[in-house]
C-alpha cells in the first residue's frame, strides 16, 4: 500500500472566468425549422442552459458538494489518476471500485457510495459495507491529462484499476462495477484478474469484442433491416440505431477533428453531452426531470475546467484502433460470479422487460459471463446508479452477497 495524501477539488478563478466569457461571446447557429428536435439539440433549450451556465450555476456549491468526499490523486504507468474514496461502516467492508462511462463523470456515482459505504445508515446490514473507491475514467475529468498514453482504452484502463486496488490501495481481492464503457473495464478485470476478483456487477452485459472488427462504429454492421419485421419492431430498431448511432461513428472515425471544436466552444461541448444526456436518459424528453440544471452544469464544468472533451471522446477511437484480445481461452471469458441490472429504456427492439432476461440468456452475449443475479427493471435508463439509485445498490448487493 502506498502512502496517499488527499487533493481536494479546485478549479480556478481563470477557468471560471475565461469559462464565463466563452459562453457570454456564443455565436448562435440558425436553427430554423428544428422546434421538434429532429436535427438535434433544440437552440432555445441550450441557449437557456447556456445563459444559466453564465449567471446562475454555483460551480463553488457543486465543488463543496464533491469535496464532501476523499479525493486522491496518483500516477499509475504514466497515468494520471484521480479518485473520490468513501470508507466502508461496517465490520468488514468489502473493496468495492465502481467505474463510469461517457459523457458521464466519477460524480454520476454520487448518489449510491452512501447506502453502499454506510448501508446502516439507509436501511440496510453492516455487514453488507463496501469501502468504495470511484476513480474518473482516465482522460475524463481530474484523471488528465494523458498525453504520455494517447493508446488508452477499456481493457488498458482495467490493468490501472488493477494496479490501484492491489499495489496503491493495497487490497489482495475486491470487488468492481461499471456502466457503459465502465462495465467492459469491469468486464475486463471479471477476465484478466478474475483470482483477485470476488465479483462484478454491470449495467450491460455486452461481449468484451464489441468494438473489434472494420465495422465497429455501425451498429448495424452495414446490415439493411430485414424484410418483414413488425412496424413496432421496426420503429424500435431505427430509435436505437438514432440514440447511438452518431456518436458511436463520430467518436470512433474521428475524435479530434470533433474535439478541436467542443474543447473551444462551452456552448458545443455541451451540445455534444447534452444530446447524450437526454436521449440515453429515460426522461420522456424532460431533461429535468433525471438532472437538474444544476446537476447538469456539475458534469459539464468538469469536463469543461479540465480541458477533456477531447481524450475522453478518443477512448472510443482506441477501443477499435487496439482491438481486444483475450488473456486465457477459458469458459466462460469472465469468469467471476456476474450480476446485471437491465433498464426498460435500453430493451431490444421486440422484448418488453417482462422478456428481458429470458432473451438476454438466449443472445450470444449471455455465455462471456459466470451469471448469478440477472434483474430487469420497467423504469431506468443509461445512467442507471443515477436514475434508479436504490434499485441499483439492491441489485448490487445482492450479487455480492454471501461472495465476500
Amino acid at each position: 500500500m502506498i502512502p496517499l495524501r488527499q487533493s481536494p477539488i479546485h478549479v480556478s478563478d481563470a477557468v471560471l472566468d475565461d469559462l464565463r466569457l466563452r459562453l457570454r461571446l456564443t455565436r448562435w447557429s440558425d436553427d430554423a425549422g428544428n422546434a421538434d428536435g429532429y436535427y438535434g439539440v433544440r437552440r432555445d433549450l441550450l441557449e437557456e442552459l447556456v445563459e444559466y451556465w453564465r449567471t446562475d450555476f454555483d460551480w463553488r456549491a457543486a465543488e463543496a458538494r464533491i469535496n464532501a468526499y476523499d479525493h486522491y490523486r496518483v500516477e499509475i504507468d504514466g497515468v494520471p489518476v484521480h479518485f473520490m474514496h468513501k470508507p466502508g461502516v461496517g465490520p468488514n467492508p468489502t473493496p468495492l471500485i465502481l467505474t463510469h462511462g461517457w459523457p458521464w463523470t466519477f460524480w454520476h456515482w454520487s448518489k449510491v457510495v452512501d447506502a453502499l459505504a454506510d448501508p446502516a445508515a439507509h436501511g440496510g446490514d453492516p455487514a453488507e459495507a463496501f469501502d468504495v473507491i470511484v476513480p474518473s475514467f482516465p482522460g475524463f475529468g481530474f484523471s488528465t491529462p494523458v498525453e504520455k498514453r494517447p493508446d488508452l482504452n477499456f481493457w488498458k484502463v482495467a490493468d490501472l484499476w488493477h494496479t490501484l486496488m492491489t499495489e496503491v490501495l493495497g487490497h489482495p481481492r475486491y470487488a468492481a462495477a461499471g456502466c457503459d464503457v465502465g462495465a467492459l473495464v469491469t468486464g475486463q478485470l471479471g477476465h484478466k484478474y478474475a483470482a483477485e476478483l470476488l465479483g462484478i456487477h454491470i449495467g450491460s452485459g455486452q461481449r468484451l469484442d464489441l468494438f473489434n472488427g472494420d465495422r465497429a462504429w455501425d451498429i448495424t454492421g452495414g446490415r439493411p433491416l430485414p424484410d418483414g419485421v413488425p412496424q413496432p419492431v421496426r420503429d424500435r430498431i431505427i430509435e436505437l440505431e438514432h440514440r447511438f448511432a452518431v456518436h458511436l461513428a463520430t467518436q470512433m472515425l474521428a475524435p479530434s477533428t470533433l474535439a478541436h471544436g467542443l474543447s473551444d466552444s462551452p456552448a458545443g461541448m455541451l451540445a455534444w453531452i447534452l444530446e447524450r444526456w437526454i436521449t440515453w436518459s429515460d426522461c420522456g424528453g424532460d431533461i429535468e426531470s433525471v438532472f437538474s440544471k444544476d446537476e447538469l452544469l456539475t458534469h459539464a464544468t468538469i469536463y469543461w475546467a479540465t480541458n477533456s472533451i477531447g481524450s475522453s471522446i478518443r477512448i472510443y477511437a482506441n477501443h477499435n484502433r487496439y482491438p481486444w484480445t483475450p488473456d486465457h481461452d477459458r469458459h466462460p471469458p469472465i469468469e467471476v460470479p456476474t450480476g446485471i441490472t437491465f433498464v426498460a429504456h435500453e430493451n431490444p427492439p421486440g422484448v418488453s422487460t417482462d422478456q428481458r432476461v429470458e432473451a438476454y440468456l438466449a443472445s450470444d452475449r449471455a455465455d462471456w459471463y459466470n451469471l448469478v443475479n440477472l434483474t430487469a427493471h420497467d423504469h431506468g435508463g443509461h445512467f442507471i446508479p443515477w436514475e434508479i439509485p436504490e434499485l441499483w445498490v439492491q441489485d448490487l448487493r445482492r450479487t455480492f452477497r454471501d461472495r465476500r
